[in-house]
This record gives C-alpha cells, structure tokens and sequence, in this order.
C-alpha cells in the first residue's frame, strides 16, 4: 500500500494516512484485540499509529510494535511514526511532561514522533480520574503559553515533534503569536465515526461526495480524505 507522506520539521517523513486505536468504548475494549489490529494493520502496509492517553490504548500499541520488531515485521521501531496525545485533566504547566514520560513508557519506546495537545482547554485533575470522562464543572482556560513552552522543551528529546489537536484557527494563530517552534500539525476530528458516541456518519450521505464518488469511479470515503490537508510549518 502506497501512502502519501509529507516530511516535518523534525526530519522525519509522516505518512499522511495512519491507522487510529481510539475505540467506541475509548479503552474497554481488550489490549488483545488492540494488538492484533496494529498487527494486521502493519501487514496491510500502515506505518503511522495514532493513540492517546485517553483513548487507553498506548500499551496495547506499544506491545503489538515490539512484537513486530522481534518476529521481523518491521527492521526496527524507527519503521513506524507514532503520534499520541496528552488529556485535559494534564493540560497544565508541570504535568506535561510526566504525561509524556507515561506515555513513552506504556509505548516501550524511547520517543513518539509526534505529540499533540489533545484539545484546547484543561480540566482540574481529580483524583481517581479515568480516561476521557469530562467533568464540566472541572474545564477551564487552558494556560496555552505555559502548556506549550514546556511542550519545546521536549522537543528534540522524548517527542521529535510537538503539534496540537482540535484546535480552531483562532487558536492557532494565538499558539503561533508566541511560540518558538509552531506546531507542525493540527490533528482534526471529522467526527465521521460511526458506531461511537462522539460521530455519526452523515458525511457519507452527503450529496455531494456521492456524486463526486460517482463520477470518478471512487468511495465516498476516498473522496473526503483527498479533502483533507495537514498543517505543517
């Protein structure tokens, strides 16, 4: 499978297509069903993962890749671009990096690729907290300056490139206004997923992409992904 790449600031060429290990249930489904997903991906020819923090899948990744490497799948984990994002409830100055630090290590690596802010606003942590619930009453103004002048610091070390996620463009010519290293992406959710609580499918209904589809001989599905663009600076 040929994907298009396109080369980021850190050097490293991110394929533009990747494979996602977000879940309806956003971490209840097994690692093992996780595993063997990014393992019959990777014969499918992905070589970009995306996870999160929240999304509770970042050890299930990490195994399924290292598994890969040792049967000689891939030659070596440089073969793959992991991205994966830090939640809400660490979006604050000081936890950033232990967040990043978790994350390299449920991924049994030494870096990830890229690291994204996973939205633009930050939720008080609570203890006991799981996953990605939100508490609304919790949620407040990211500290955007601080959150990401700890996200340069990392960024020649445990993540090779620093982006964000979800962020309008007012946002992210806020973040731009005052950083040294702009982001070199802005990870998007279409919310096209069907089956999950957060999407539905209406985009492939849309007139519109049918008739394109139609015409050139395509997938609704292929038309829309040759919509999308990727940020880089």
């Amino acid at each position: 499978m040929a994907v298009p790449a396109v080369t980021l600031g850190s050097g490293k060429s991110m394929p533009r297509i990747g494979f996602g290990t977000a879940t309806a249930t956003l971490g209840q489904v097994e690692d093992a069903i996780v595993k063997v997903a990014v393992l019959h991906a990777l014969d499918a020819g992905y070589r970009h993962f995306d996870t999160a923090s929240a999304y509770n899948t970042e050890a299930a990744l990490g195994d399924a890749l290292a598994e890969a490497v040792r049967d000689g799948k891939i030659a070596s984990r440089d073969e793959v671009f992991v991205t994966s994002k830090f939640w809400i409830t660490d979006a604050h100055p000081g936890r950033v990096l232990p967040a990043l630090q978790k994350t390299v290590q449920n991924l049994q690596t030494e870096y990830v690729d890229l690291y994204l802010i996973h939205h633009p606003i930050s939720m008080k942590p609570q203890a006991g907290e799981v996953g990605a619930l939100v508490v609304k009453e919790n949620l407040v103004a990211m500290d955007m300056k601080g959150v990401w002048e700890e996200m340069e610091c990392q960024r020649q070390g445990l993540a090779k490139a620093i982006g964000v996620s979800n962020f309008s463009c007012r946002k992210l010519e806020y973040v731009l206004s005052f950083a040294k290293i702009p982001p070199a992406a802005n990870q998007v959710n279409f919310v096209w997923n069907k089956g999950t609580p957060w999407g539905n499918g209406s985009v492939l209904d849309s007139p519109v992409l049918k008739e394109i589809a139609q015409n050139r001989g395509k997938t609704v599905a292929q038309v829309f992904l040759s919509t999308i663009t990727l940020l880089d600076y």
